[in-house]
């Protein structure tokens, strides 16, 4: 009777102790790594609960709401922008991993090879469309006026002598209109769930010194509980940089 008693009170501190976490995500890799760590969390007593998203915008929304706890699916320069414009408050846990960006082409193979007026698509919110310009104008494609930055527009686009044409679109829907334009520029999450690999289907790609890491975002109040350090300090394991490393082979490098 006394071991009886012993062990339902070691059940119940657990329980008492048990924490869950309410996660936001896009699918690749986000999700994957998320959903990776959950056994380990698990194991410290917290349940890993983890919501997939396909857009930028709720799932900052949702947290900032107070209707989920984090999100795990951008970059610094992103969170800030959107943090200006929204008037949120939302900050980085930790940094964890960087998403090499990249410009695909269905029709040509090389960016040498893009007609003169080519259609060029980029994603349409401000830090991703700037990175996609900075990009191109690395490349050589365009060059951009001085002082334009991570927040670069087509406006800011100097020279163009190819006179490509640049539409901005959201960034979800860029892989499925790869097949219509010459030149989509698409961030690596949803290059990859579309089954493009980025380090041989990219005509050009940033290069594993991108300043882009992506980091867990949480509020204010809830960033330094213990679930969320434990998650924090999961995702900067080594087990998840070998994870990192064996499945996505270049197209996500840690950064921890």
């Amino acid at each position: 009777m006394k071991k009886l008693i012993v062990a339902l009170a070691a059940v119940a501190a657990f329980s008492a102790q048990a924490e869950t976490l309410n996660v936001a995500a896009t699918a690749v890799p986000h999700a994957e790594l998320l959903e990776f760590v959950k056994p380990q969390l698990a194991e410290q007593g917290v349940t890993l609960n983890v919501k997939v998203f396909t857009d930028y915008v709720q799932p900052n929304i949702q947290v900032a709401e107070k209707r989920l706890d984090a999100n795990f699916f951008q970059h610094q320069p992103y969170l800030d922008e959107f943090n200006k414009g929204k008037g949120t408050d939302l900050v980085s846990v930790a940094g964890v991993h960087i998403e090499p960006f990249g410009a695909y082409s269905s029709k040509h193979k090389s960016l040498d090879a893009l007609p003169n007026g080519a259609n060029v698509v980029i994603p349409n919110d401000a830090t991703n469309g700037g990175r996609a310009l900075l990009l191109l104008a690395k490349a050589g494609v365009i060059s951009l006026k001085d002082g334009a930055g991570i927040t670069a527009t087509p406006k800011d686009i100097a020279d163009n002598p190819k006179r490509i044409k640049v539409r901005e679109l959201e960034a979800a829907t860029l892989p499925r209109v790869l097949t219509q334009v010459d030149l989509a520029l698409i961030n690596t999450n949803y290059a990859l769930e579309a089954k493009l690999n980025p380090t041989e289907d990219a005509l050009v790609i940033e290069g594993s010194d991108s300043p882009y890491v992506n980091i867990l975002v949480a509020r204010p109040d809830n960033k330094d509980s213990d679930a969320m350090q434990k998650l924090a300090a999961a995702l900067h394991s080594e087990e998840v940089r070998q994870f990192i490393q064996e499945k996505y082979k270049g197209a996500v490098v840690p950064a921890f």
